[in-house]
């Protein structure tokens, strides 16, 4: 058959589109349909040129395009492009501004058409459970509805241009520790109110083009086999119509995916179960019809973008407008944490010294599959040549002796000290979690020695999450510039100088120390981690438990005041006036959380329902209002519920800054059940001790008892670090991969404190057989890997 193109190709949601993808799909084989449910190559969705099917490209996108032309892979290892990095989630994320979000999104989508890629595989929709993992700098908030509000606005953004999002990693995806094989423990209360909230909101309101499914399991379950998550919620209950895509190398099953609504296998050229597939369809075990929902909705994603493409061949963007708006979000989305005596912004213009490797080297983004080739990166150093400049401590956060003790000489005769710090490249990554919420010891001796010397000291905390900080105290002024992204430095200048007033607030809770977080003692611990916590994630559990914290949930300072007054609640909407009462313009979060008057099922003290950003000039006021929705006062049992009763609205600053009280009775005819266990559980009083037999009655499971004696059964689901247990094989592939890995990135030996080999190998032996099948491309073929296991299960 010869090669076949359409010359047009009609809007997608026309009868004509409808009927071109009928027409293509029935001149297709069951097994060429199956082979399009699985992808060329690396980044490439398949062709099959007779039928009028070309190959698309999709790349990684959170925060910045990394399309990589030559040697691909997932953990942003290899070269890329040169794109706008963007801040990443952390940053983006405290901005609280909607409007910005959609800017980034469209300004990526740019970039994108620019490079002829029609898919963006982002935002990055998962809550931070806990403060250590590893990949918390790409997710937005510890709450379900900054994450779902900030990621819908990105899309939305992204999919005006037409590029296509892929909203991930869906779901429950919370740890980087074993996250290829790790099962997600979970009741269906909190995976509904907390980790799938944030999703649900997405999907409704900016109906991405592509969802993601996560690596783990959920209660047994892999994602890509899930077909209550895929099908029942996703599609049936929340109406998306788009594709599902794997995470790269997340198959489990390839029939359990086609039944469960798993559309789309990536990447490719591994052939991972197709002819299993295609046998199963010819005995009847596995409907066609499945085959050809999914191939259906392949294919209405590649003429769509093939379509889009054509229209866009000349399509280009402007570097410099795009590093402006990167600056504009980073300054947005720094959080000035504190400010006692009136330092900032910072008067003096000379007998400014600056100390630390990050003021030269600026960290602005996270390590894996996100990192961003950027167009330019300016440094702080450069930016201010006018302030003295001492390193101290070099990349990894070790001192320098010989800068260090002359930082302390000149800080003694300085006017003010601007000190860079925060947790080195090696310390948070895809691929795993950090160790400890600690910064390098040396910045404690850093700021005692010069606090001792110098009482001006303005610290600008550079990192992707929350950090334990004993000596603060020490410390009148610190601006949290998270990561910023490739225009962080301008961001950071203008803050301090006062050019801008800062105006972000905290989407995690930082608490005073990591043995504070529920979850502190089993996380990234267990391979099957149990949310033992519950619905007490993040500020949820801190006020619920009445536990003090560093800095709470939607927390930030300003150069500015501002007045809250004239709150009116009705049954349908929420209004106030907010004021400017200080000399600059300025802008203000308005947050409006739900507290319910009423005992009865336990949950939390408060939550977020809403919010907005509104910027005033000095003495200016505007009124802001809300509209409220039944799910502000639901609850999860058995379907959404609304307890009867009386609930409080605040208007606050953050969670611990309530303003405004207001009052509203709802009747209701929902029936909820109260159990037994309730009154004396950790739930009802989360200020104690919370056991494993609280969460076990709660969640109706038990908690994962690990094989310890014995020889094991293994699967295509183990590892070769799991076989090394019980096969010399295994442990000497490992020893060949970890030797061959090293020599890659120029290192002597393996060494697990690079960050970057660290990574590699998370994602290779901590890998099930089956996921280095599928991530090789068939490089490791899978007869090699049931050699392995016909040996380990000698």
């Amino acid at each position: 058959m010869e090669d076949i193109s359409f010359k047009e190709i009609p809007d997608e949601g026309t009868k004509e589109f409808d009927a071109l993808i009928a027409r293509v799909l029935a001149g297709m084989t069951t097994k060429e349909k199956i082979e399009l449910c699985s992808g060329k190559n690396f980044w490439h969705t398949k062709d099959f040129k007779k039928h009028g099917i070309s190959s698309i490209m999709m790349t990684d996108g959170p925060h910045g395009l990394r399309k990589q032309i030559e040697s691909a892979d997932m953990l942003g290892l290899n070269a890329s492009v040169p794109s706008t990095c963007f801040p990443p989630a952390v940053t983006s994320g405290s901005t609280w501004n909607r409007e910005l979000l959609f800017e980034e999104g469209k300004a990526i989508a740019k970039e994108a058409l620019a490079n002829g890629v029609p898919v963006v595989l982002g935002p990055g929709m998962n809550i931070k459970r806990n403060p250590l993992c590893g990949r918390n700098f790409e997710y937005f908030s510890e709450d379900p509805v900054v994450s779902g509000e900030m990621g819908a606005s990105f899309i939305n953004g992204m999919q005006e241009t037409g590029v296509a999002c892929s909203m991930k990693h869906f779901a429950a995806n919370n740890q980087e520790y074993l996250r290829f094989s790790s099962d997600s423990r979970i009741d269906e209360r909190t995976l509904r109110e907390i980790y799938l909230a944030g999703f649900e909101r997405a999907v409704k309101k900016s109906s991405p083009r592509t969802v993601m499914c996560a690596y783990n399991k959920i209660n047994g379950t892999a994602c890509s086999d899930n077909r209550v998550l895929l099908t029942d919620i996703l599609r049936n209950e929340w109406g998306f119509d788009g594709m599902v895509v794997t995470d790269w190398s997340a198959m489990c099953n390839r029939m359990n995916g086609f039944s469960a609504g798993c559309d789309l296998s990536m990447p490719g050229g591994s052939a991972y179960q197709e002819k299993e597939t295609l046998d199963a369809v010819k005995k009847g075990n596995l409907s066609e019809q499945l085959i050809d929902e999914s191939a259906r909705r392949v294919l209405s994603l590649v003429f769509r973008s093939e379509k889009l493409l054509r229209e866009n061949k000349n399509a280009s963007y402007d570097k410099e407008e795009h590093n402006n708006l990167a600056g504009k979000i980073a300054a947005e989305g720094m959080v000035l944490l504190k400010n006692s005596t009136g330092l900032l912004p910072l008067a003096e213009k000379d007998g400014i010294l600056v100390v630390g490797h990050m003021a030269k080297d600026i960290r602005y983004q996270g390590s894996g599959s996100s990192r961003i080739n950027p167009t330019k990166v300016m440094q702080f150093t450069d930016l201010h040549p006018e302030y003295d400049f001492e390193e101290a401590v070099d990349e990894n956060g070790a001192l320098i002796p010989e800068s260090f003790t002359k930082a302390l000489s000149k800080a003694s005769c300085a006017k003010a000290v601007i000190l860079f710090a925060g947790l080195p490249d090696s310390y948070e990554s895809e691929g795993f979690d950090r160790s400890n919420m600690r910064l390098p010891e040396s910045y404690t001796r850093l700021v005692n020695a010069l606090a001792g010397a110098n009482k001006n000291i303005i610290l600008v905390l550079l990192g992707g999450g929350a950090m334990e900080l004993p000596w603060i105290d020490m410390v009148p002024s610190v601006i949290y510039g998270g990561l910023g992204g490739q225009n962080a430095a301008s961001a950071v200048s203008d803050i301090i100088s006062g050019k801008i007033c800062p105006s972000g607030k905290l989407t995690e809770t930082w608490p005073l120390s990591f043995s504070d977080v529920p979850s502190s003692k089993t996380f990234a611990k267990e391979k099957d981690p149990c949310y033992r916590e519950g619905i007490f994630v993040g500020y949820r559990y801190f006020d619920a438990a009445e536990k003090k914290v560093l800095f709470p949930f939607g927390f930030g300072l300003s150069y500015t005041s501002f007045e809250y007054k004239n709150l009116v609640v009705t049954g349908d909407s929420v209004t106030l006036t907010v004021r400017n009462t200080g000399n600059v313009e300025g802008s203000e979060v308005v947050q409006i959380y739900v507290e319910p008057e009423t005992k009865g099922l336990f949950r939390a003290k408060k939550e977020l329902r809403d919010f907005c950003k509104v910027h005033l000039l000095p003495g200016e006021e505007k009124d802001v209002s809300f509209e409220i929705d039944d799910r502000w006062f639901a609850l999860y049992q058995n379907g959404w519920k609304v307890p009867a009763g009386d609930y409080f609205i605040l208007a606050s600053s953050s969670s611990q800054d309530t303003r405004l009280r207001g009052k509203i009775h709802l009747n209701s005819e929902d029936s909820i059940d109260i159990p037994a266990w309730q009154e004396k559980s950790w739930y009802a009083a989360p200020s104690q001790e919370l056991t494993d037999a609280d969460w076990e009655i709660m969640s109706g499971q038990k908690i994962p008892v690990s094989e310890t004696k014995g020889k094991r059964k293994y699967t295509m689901d183990s590892s070769i670090d799991e076989m090394c247990r019980d096969s010399w094989i295994a442990r000497k592939m490992k020893s060949g991969i970890e030797n061959s890995i090293a020599k890659n990135f120029g290192l002597k030996a393996p060494d697990y404190s690079n960050e970057n080999f660290r990574m590699m190998m998370a994602s290779s032996t901590a890998t099930p057989l089956r996921s280095m099948v599928i991530s090789t491309g068939g490089r490791f073929p899978e007869w090699v890997a049931k050699l392995l296991l016909l040996h380990a299960n000698l």
